[in-house]
């Protein structure tokens, strides 16, 4: 039970940044989407290009930072050497990426459809290249267990990065209209996804700053049988990510090419401003993720690893319905993230969230072939999920345009979670304790359906109907699995 412990408490401090910082970013959301009007297109640009920024970080990163920690961990690496290996190697690759990006930054930023902005695409490329340079220095920090550094620069990024926000769309527009011989020049109401980009930049640049400790580490190494080994490691990774970032990113690049013109921008923009919404199960996700990577690859030589793998995934799955029901019983509060003009696809948020609880069982399931080195199982899983999700996006978006898009992840990762349980199931068997986790599954969908079949319009009057529902699940699980009777004190309540 230590051992859960010790991973609870860092995905506590994990969490904590990682759920303040997304708390913090929320306040953007309702300010971008107050800024930029659903007809400007200007939020469907920024979601656009954060989508392809998505896809290429993995491309540049390919996959060093789940090696770095399996090579790292292994008692015959020495951590320095397998550090500078990973550095060398991802340097390369940025280094060649954006040699190629600005030698045909007009061609591609044509492509792309920002012929007349190609300094969007050259921000970017330089932020997602520092991004990939920080990921193993990050990684070290995780291997380390220094969460708290790591916590400090996660949301020392994003405090700085809402100051400049708001300066930007706030400040900065009132000095234009008082101060014009000034400022005038300096703000562009029709060029708004300048100032998020320009901002990204400064921001991870700033960052990339208090690693020089770390990065102090590094030292030249030609080791090709090390290079070797953790190539041969990292590539089907590499093809994991990027069947991943695919499912999470494809229907937001290829939607205007699906909705062409005007009316694509626009629906890309509602659906970027609602999948918002549901960021807190990615929240979940990615607190959970930096946590468990370390716990799962530490532990691996443990006798009683597969139980603890099989506790931690019960837990999982009780947190993460538990996080649903908490956003869609307060759907009334939540909505407020975005401004009403926005709200027309709320629809989308519990298909996203059921999407993202998939993913959060699925990256649990993953480490029977990562701790096996067979790697490529992942790829082939990815992939297929990621076919499920492209063949549904581009049969369906045309007709039911972002709906489509919601639903196709939600059977791109359902189909990647299923192939992953029974394969895995076959070749390295852990004893989930199904009956336990459908038993949470079923109260949550009783629950749910509750909610949803009352007959209460009254905004307050179903929030409190919501509480006392919600009130039962947790009730439930701290009869049942939370030991609070152990706590002193405490419980005495609980006894």
């Amino acid at each position: 039970m230590g051992k859960l412990q010790s991973l609870a408490k860092d995905t506590a401090i994990y969490g904590l940044s990682s759920i303040i910082g997304r708390f913090l970013n929320y306040l953007l959301v309702p300010l971008y989407t107050a800024k930029m009007s659903v007809e400007s297109g200007n939020y469907g640009v920024v979601t656009n290009v954060y989508a392809w920024t998505a896809i290429l970080l993995v491309f540049l990163t390919f996959g060093f930072e789940t090696t770095f920690f399996r090579f790292a961990g292994k008692e015959n690496h020495d951590i320095k050497r397998v550090f500078s290996m990973s550095m060398q190697v991802i340097g390369v690759l940025c280094g060649v990426f954006l040699l190629g990006v600005f030698m045909f930054l007009p061609k591609i930023s044509g492509t792309l459809g920002y012929a007349s902005n190609p300094e969007f695409i050259g921000m970017m490329a330089v932020v997602v290249s520092l991004d990939a340079l920080q990921a193993i220095p990050f990684g070290l920090l995780r291997f380390q267990k220094r969460p708290l550094k790591f916590a400090s620069l996660k949301l020392l990024f994003i405090g700085m990065n809402i100051a400049m926000n708001i300066f930007a769309f706030v400040i900065l527009p009132y000095l234009a209209r008082t101060i014009p011989e000034t400022f005038g020049n300096l703000y562009d109401p029709q060029n708004q996804a300048f100032y998020v980009f320009f901002i990204n930049l400064v921001c991870t640049a700033f960052i990339t700053v208090f690693f020089i400790p770390e990065l102090k580490m590094f030292r030249p190494t030609a080791d090709k049988a090390l290079l070797k080994s953790m190539l041969r490691y990292s590539w089907p990774l590499l093809l994991l990510g990027i069947a991943g970032i695919l499912n999470l990113n494809a229907d937001k690049i290829i939607y205007t090419w699906l909705v062409p013109g005007e009316p694509g921008i626009q629906q890309l923009s509602v659906y970027g401003a609602c999948v918002k919404v549901a960021a807190v199960m990615a929240m979940l996700m990615q607190a959970f993720r930096y946590a468990y990577e370390p716990f799962v690859f530490g532990n691996s030589k443990e006798k009683d690893s597969k139980a603890l793998y099989a506790k931690a995934m019960k837990y999982f799955v009780i947190i993460a319905l538990l996080a649903f029901l908490v956003v869609e019983f307060y759907m009334d509060i939540m909505r407020y993230i975005i401004s009403p003009d926005y709200w027309q696809g709320l629809q989308v948020v519990p298909i996203i969230m059921a999407a993202e609880i998939f993913m959060g069982i699925y990256f649990n399931l993953s480490f029977w072939y990562k701790l096996n080195d067979e790697t490529y199982w992942g790829a082939i899983f990815s992939f297929i999920g990621c076919a499920v999700l492209f063949a549904m996006n581009i049969i369906f978006v045309p007709r039911y345009g972002y709906m489509a898009c919601a639903w196709a992840s939600f059977a791109g990762y359902f189909t990647a979670m299923t192939l992953s349980y029974f394969v895995g199931q076959k070749r390295n068997a852990i004893d989930y304790n199904l009956k336990e986790i459908f038993t949470y599954v079923a109260l949550f969908a009783v629950l749910y359906g509750i909610s949803y079949v009352i007959p209460v319009e009254n905004s307050i009057a179903k929030m409190a109907i919501n509480t006392l529902l919600l009130a039962v699940f947790v009730g439930y699980f701290i009869k049942k699995d939370l030991p609070l009777k152990n706590i002193p004190v405490i419980g005495r309540f609980f006894r």
